[in-house]
C-alpha cells in the first residue's frame, strides 16, 4: 500500500465525537459541539481525469450540532502524494444552494474544477505512526483560518479556528476528537 492509500484508509469513513461529548458532559462542559465527518473518495463523480492522474478526490461532509441546530459544511479536497508527505488541496464545490452529500454530489468534469484561492494547501507528514499537518489561510485581509490535524487509526484530531482582526470567532480550546463509527 502506498502512502496516499494508507493515509486515506485512516481518513475515509464515518466518524463522530460522541465519546468526547459524553466525557466533557460528565465534567460539566455543555457547550461543546457534537460533530460528524463522513469522508468518501469520489473519483467516480469526476469525469475527464488525465490518464496519469495519481491524486484522490475526497468529499468531506462535516456536520456540527450546537444548541439543537445542525450545520452542514461539505468540502471537496484533492489529496496527492508528495515527497514530504500527503498534500491536501481544497477545491470549490458547485454552488446550487445545497450542501451536497456523496449521494447528491453531481458528476463534475475535471477541467471545470477550481482550486480554492482562499485555502492554503495543508501538508501532512507521518511521525511515529501519526499523520499530522495543517495550514494557515487568510480568507480575507481580516479573516484568518487555522487548521491543525493529527490522524491515526484510533482518532482524527481536528483543530480549526477562525479569527477576525485577531479575535477568535470560531473554534474551541481543545481539538475535536473523531472516532470511527461502527457501521
Amino acid at each position: 500500500m502506498n502512502r496516499l492509500d494508507e493515509f486515506l484508509s485512516i481518513l475515509c469513513g464515518h466518524f463522530d465525537n460522541a465519546a468526547q461529548v459524553r466525557e466533557l458532559e460528565e465534567q460539566g462542559v455543555r457547550n461543546f459541539p457534537f460533530a460528524e465527518h463522513v469522508n468518501t473518495v469520489c473519483q467516480d463523480k469526476i469525469t475527464g481525469l488525465p490518464t496519469d492522474f495519481h491524486g484522490k478526490f475526497v468529499l468531506e461532509e462535516s456536520y456540527y450540532t450546537t444548541d439543537g441546530k445542525t450545520h452542514a459544511s461539505p468540502h471537496l479536497f484533492l489529496f496527492t502524494e508528495e515527497e514530504e508527505g500527503v498534500l491536501l488541496t481544497s477545491y470549490e464545490l458547485p454552488k446550487d444552494g445545497t450542501a451536497p452529500t456523496y449521494q447528491t454530489l453531481p458528476i463534475m468534469h475535471y477541467t471545470d474544477l477550481r482550486v480554492s484561492e482562499k485555502f492554503t494547501p495543508a501538508l501532512y507528514t507521518l511521525r511515529n505512526g501519526v499523520w499530522e499537518g495543517g495550514s494557515v489561510s487568510m480568507f480575507s485581509p481580516v479573516l484568518k483560518f487555522t487548521l491543525f490535524e493529527r490522524f491515526s487509526p484510533d482518532v482524527l484530531e481536528v483543530s480549526e479556528t477562525m479569527e477576525v482582526n485577531g479575535k477568535r470567532t470560531f473554534g474551541y480550546d481543545q481539538p475535536i476528537l473523531y472516532r470511527r463509527r461502527a457501521e
